[in-house]
């Protein structure tokens, strides 16, 4: 089977079992994303969305956040990993939104990048969500899902699997895909003992061959 051929059946599978993926982040606009995927660094979507009404409720803008103390919004994140540097964070995003962007968040990678907290991941989540630019955002569910499947080929990095996706995806499915590999790795093709039975993608999937060549046990 030809990377064509793989990728094809992969973005036909998705179109037809999928076709409404996005993200499980809550939130009502470009701030509240942009904080919610900050937060969301190493932390569930499931405990975020548990947090951030209460940090919403009280910094609903760039500009009330941006005057908000440490010791104020700490309580609202200690429940999140890495509570004190995300405080931080969040502060500094806040005001360097309001001093260098008018209040608004940027809608370009390289400008969200410069933000204290966002780096090419979080900036490629908020632009093809809020936007739906062609932008790869590369978690460790995608990185996992795209090389077990054969998506990539010994991309040993998140930026290397990013280029490999954005060279073989067709441009208008790009901001759609992460969302279809990361549910994917999070709820099928999960880091131990994937759900390889329930899967519709072993037509296609590399790791699912080479387990079924070696006569492994494979999970119903």
């Amino acid at each position: 089977m030809t990377k064509k051929e793989r990728y094809s059946f992969v973005i036909d599978y998705f179109l037809h079992n999928a076709p409404g993926a996005e993200t499980e982040l809550l939130y009502d606009n470009p701030f509240q994303l942009l904080v919610a995927v900050i937060l969301s660094a190493q932390c569930t979507d499931k405990r975020v969305n548990i947090t951030t009404p209460a940090i919403f409720n009280k910094y609903p803008t760039p500009l009330a956040m941006s005057k908000a103390g440490f010791d104020e919004l700490f309580p609202l994140i200690k429940s999140i990993s890495y509570p004190n540097n995300k405080t931080k964070h969040l502060i500094g995003m806040a005001n360097m939104l309001m001093e260098k962007f008018n209040g608004e968040v940027p809608m370009t990678v390289n400008e969200l990048v410069q933000l204290p907290g966002v780096g090419r991941k979080t900036a490629n989540v908020v632009t093809s969500v809020i936007d739906e630019q062609p932008n790869m955002a590369v978690d460790t569910h995608v990185f996992r899902v795209s090389a077990r499947i054969g998506l990539t080929t010994n991309a040993t990095t998140p930026l290397a699997t990013e280029k490999q996706l954005i060279k073989n995806l067709p441009q208008e499915y790009i901001h759609k895909a992460h969302h279809w590999l990361i549910l994917h790795g999070r709820y099928i093709c999960v880091a131990r003992n994937p759900k390889c039975g329930e899967c519709g993608l072993k037509p296609v999937c590399k790791y699912f061959n080479s387990i079924k060549i070696a006569g492994l046990p494979i999970r119903p």
